[in-house]
């Protein structure tokens, strides 16, 4: 089978800035896990510890001509930059962690462009949305072995390449839905899951699956990512020619 053309100018500006600017997606060199008692991390200038849901960092400066700080304390989301880097906390169901963002990693420097397949309105599907039996439970696991249990919210339930899906939903029903898919061009033609975010349904459960808007998980830029995996019912095994499949390095 002779691969669809693709090139990497299909990517947004948007888009492109979020994964490729100085502290964008493809920046990240390190996510280190802390614990209580502070200590010095690969690439994180200081010493860090966990207190609580955030982080703290002592004996730093937030610039080289600067003197030390006696302490910063980071929430969840928020960032302190040093030079070029970008230090910045984020918590796992409580568990803080510091990550390190580098402008100069190869996973960026290298970056050239987003492959996508070929827009196709043939992969815009309708299904139906069934919400899930209240008190279901699902259990997401992360591309790092961690498991994590949330409350269920549906499915989608359409046809793909013929076949009856059930695709497992997470997100809001009333704002917008999304999903972890995995195809036959995964490993293949494409990286090897991809994330698709789904308009809200209509009132009567009614909903357009639009597979071009199917794209690469942070994990596809940077292996300190923890990604949730695609659920069992949601690896497809037809090929979903459709979305961003790779990235290009020089």
């Amino acid at each position: 089978m002779t691969l669809p053309t693709s090139t990497p100018d299909t990517v947004t500006d948007a888009r492109w800035n979020a994964v490729a600017s100085e502290h964008g997606v493809a920046a990240l060199r390190y996510t280190h896990w802390l614990d209580d008692e502070p200590r010095a991390y690969d690439g994180a200038p200081g010493l860090w510890r966990a207190a609580d849901d955030r982080v703290v960092g002592t004996a730093l400066r937030s610039d080289a001509s600067d003197a030390p700080l006696d302490e910063v304390v980071l929430a969840p989301g928020e960032h302190l930059d040093v030079g070029r880097l970008r230090l910045k906390a984020i918590s796992r169901e409580g568990a803080p962690a510091l990550r390190v963002f580098d402008p100069e990693i190869s996973g960026r420097t290298r970056l050239r462009g987003i492959l996508s397949f070929p827009h196709d309105d043939a992969w815009a599907i309708t299904g139906v949305f069934r919400p899930a039996p209240e008190g279901q439970i699902n259990v997401i696991r992360s591309v790092d072995g961690y498991e994590r249990e949330e409350p269920a919210v549906g499915t989608i339930a359409l046809e793909v390449g013929g076949a009856p899906v059930e695709l497992t939903v997470t997100g809001d029903p009333e704002s917008g839905l999304s999903a972890v898919i995995a195809d036959a061009t995964s490993n293949v033609d494409a990286y090897r899951f991809r994330f698709l975010e789904i308009e809200a349904p209509a009132a009567d459960g009614s909903v357009t699956v639009d597979f071009n808007d199917a794209y690469l998980p942070p994990c596809a830029f940077s292996d300190h990512y923890v990604c949730p995996l695609p659920p069992a019912n949601n690896r497809l095994a037809v090929r979903v020619e459709a979305g961003e499949r790779t990235t290009v390095l020089d």
